[in-house]
């Protein structure tokens, strides 16, 4: 399970110049824990590393949601925004899982787009763009499938950005992230996480 997860990820970040390695794994055995609830007391038992390591957290329920992540800012070691980083997962989510349409990992990667900042592709709906950033396509909501074609604002140029990991397609319809977007993961990185 983990290494598939970890090989989506090094694929689709490649592109980008980011690569993973795997560090170390716990299981815990916690009931509350593997349905998300005491979100604080498991990241202080469980987090490892630094503001720049990546922590994943991957639990059976989320209450409807197949991830979250939080987005970096200036955090102090040990204050409550350092600890609570990292992305909490559905489990179900992660290559040959259970979630239909959402078994092939892409939920870890477009959750670690926010980790490095990346804002969801219809965020703002149709004014500005999408996500804000520059030349992705407005969105004026979040895509359910895979809707070649789909322009959900008229007024804008350009199609919604259904294949880009940080909206809310099937898995199969992800395929990237834009160059703008890997800008904006740089610049974050350098400002909060390097």
């Amino acid at each position: 399970m983990l290494s598939d997860q970890l090989a989506v990820m090094n694929s689709d970040f490649a592109p980008h110049g980011i690569s993973y390695t795997l560090v170390e794994t716990t299981r815990t055995i916690n009931s509350a824990w593997a349905q998300d609830g005491d979100e604080m007391a498991m990241k202080r038992a469980l987090r490892k590393g630094t503001y720049k390591d990546l922590n994943l957290y991957f639990v059976r329920t989320l209450g409807g949601d197949f991830g979250y992540c939080y987005f970096p800012t200036t955090a102090a070691a040990g204050s409550a925004a350092y600890i609570r980083d990292g992305c909490t997962i559905l489990s179900s989510t992660v290559p040959g899982g259970s979630e239909t349409n959402y078994n092939l990992g892409k939920t870890v990667t477009h959750e670690v787009g926010h980790w490095f900042g990346l804002y969801h592709t219809f965020q703002g709906g149709c004014t500005g763009a999408g996500g804000s950033i520059a030349a992705t396509p407005a969105q004026a909501s979040f895509s359910i499938g895979c809707p070649t074609g789909r322009g959900s604002c008229p007024s804008q140029a350009g199609l919604d950005p259904i294949h880009n990991y940080m909206d809310y397609s099937h898995d199969s319809c992800y395929e990237e992230f834009t160059p703008n977007q890997q800008t904006r993961v740089y610049s974050f990185w350098n400002e909060y996480r390097a």
